[in-house]
């Protein structure tokens, strides 16, 4: 098999071809890391963990080879790390020079769990700084490039595994999402990301902005992302916020039924979002009309909800500021745009936390009472087509002018709630670049999500479409 075919192949293929000894751990992990060489300029990576693969390749391969040997669910595949996420004896910066030397003495349950499985970890894939923005660039080592366009940025803050993901640069990619960092740079990229139920993917240590980040997959197909979600998903002591255990095989969920459900599109949830470009807005709305040939009742809702920025502002951009209060005798180390978020926080009241945390439970009556109604909610993910490289956030959508929360406006109000979302392509502009929808669930409903996102992609099958190499 050529080396490239290698690369492209869905981790489901992969862990059974591995496991028919048809395809050697080595055999795939060599191709990637190639890949990954060749494909430098993409800056999804900020550090590649060779040696480490290729000698967990070399195990995975002689347990392989082994009559009656148990094999994990992942045996044998490769995966990545983004740089938010602790990885025991690999460096893990968070995206800043102030962590250039940080090198973790602990997994963080998502990356024990996937090796637990069988899985080979490849490397960090670079995040802005704490993830603080919806681009991928940062201090330490600059910007991550739109495989599908060098000229424009993956999204963030998961940009790294957005762009490794959409340049067959490994199958199964964490990321993690405080205000859509998961799903942004998946639509951007034109792959699948999704953002699991609040706890149903531990976390340790939880970021700054605890209270509103999720990890989860992002991958080429739905299954794969299934398969991970398998591996990674149950509570863990160091997370007191973890879910139980549900027993449920989101591999199997994803191919049931759809028959009867009750789903809701809207192009602008009532107004949070300001300004939506128009092909997006023409191209989400075909894609959830697909849901229909599923036997989905689908219906256009705008509901009438207040924008949650504020609170979710206040937690997420408070959380990040009062972690980085102890630098700022180190300036030059720090973003400017960031550093600017930080100086504003150090201002701000002590009750405005608080504050934020009433406002939070207060705007959640919204969506509670809309999901009795529905099953699932369709809207765009991202307002706007992906930013050019340099742009922290859109000015101008559509001729409208609009806030920095614009570029957000689909994604944020999820992470306040801690519903199931994904993002699942869709389709792309006239210049090339990929659309993304946006599907959410009820609160515990990932299975439900998955299942719909599977049938969009049946309905129009994405993974085959590639970016050039460049």
């Amino acid at each position: 098999m050529a080396d490239d075919a290698l690369c492209w192949m869905p981790a489901a293929d992969l862990a059974t071809a591995i496991a028919r000894r048809r395809v050697s751990p080595v055999e795939v992990v060599n191709a990637v890391l190639d890949r990954i060489g060749r494909l430098k300029d993409l800056n999804a990576y900020c550090l590649v963990d060779a040696d480490g693969a290729r000698k967990a390749a070399r195990a995975a391969e002689r347990l392989a080879m082994k009559r009656g040997a148990k094999l994990g669910p992942l045996h044998g595949v490769p995966f990545s790390v983004k740089d938010l996420v602790i990885t025991r004896g690999v460096r893990t910066t968070f995206g800043t020079p102030l962590y250039r030397d940080h090198v973790p003495e602990e997994d963080a349950p998502s990356v024990a769990r996937l090796k637990a499985a069988g899985a080979i970890m490849l490397g960090k894939t670079n995040t802005p700084t704490f993830g603080w923005v919806g681009v991928t660039d940062n201090l330490l080592f600059g910007p991550t490039r739109n495989p599908w366009s060098r000229d424009h940025t993956p999204g963030g803050s998961s940009g790294g595994a957005g762009a490794a993901a959409a340049a067959g640069l490994g199958p199964l990619h964490i990321g993690t999402d405080g205000g859509g960092s998961i799903r942004k740079p998946a639509a951007w990229c034109g792959i699948f990301g999704l953002k699991p139920s609040y706890g149903r993917v531990a976390l340790h240590p939880h970021g700054a902005a605890w209270s509103l980040s999720h990890a989860g997959p992002m991958t080429r197909t739905v299954k794969d992302a299934a398969l991970m979600l398998d591996a990674m998903a149950g509570p863990d002591e160091r997370d007191q916020y973890s879910l139980p255990a549900g027993g449920v095989d989101h591999v199997k969920a994803q191919g049931g039924s759809l028959k009867g459900l009750r789903v809701a599109y809207s192009a602008t949830l009532g107004g949070i979002a300001p300004a939506v470009d128009p092909e997006i807005r023409a191209a989400t709305a075909k894609a959830a009309r697909e849901l229909r040939s599923f036997g989905c009742r689908v219906e256009e809702v705008e509901p009438a909800w207040p924008s949650p920025y504020e609170p979710w502002r206040a937690t997420f951009y408070g959380g990040i500021a009062t972690r980085l209060l102890p630098y700022l005798d180190r300036k030059s180390e720090i973003d400017a745009g960031l550093l600017s978020i930080v100086e504003e926080v150090r201002g701000w009241p002590p009750t405005r936390y608080v504050q934020a945390w009433f406002d939070r439970l207060a705007w959640w009556q919204h969506p509670r009472a809309f999901f009795e109604k529905y099953d699932l909610l369709l809207s765009p993910a991202v307002a706007c087509p992906p930013l050019r490289i340099g742009e922290l956030f859109a000015t101008e959508i559509a001729g409208v002018k609009v806030g920095r929360e614009a570029g957000s406006a689909f994604t944020f109000p999820f992470n306040l709630t801690g519903q199931p979302a994904a993002s699942v392509p869709c389709g792309f502009t006239k210049a090339g670049l990929p659309i993304g929808l946006q599907i959410v669930g009820r609160r515990f409903a990932d299975a439900t999500v998955l299942r719909a996102s599977a049938a969009i992609e049946r309905a129009r099958p994405w993974s085959a479409t590639r970016p050039a190499d460049g």
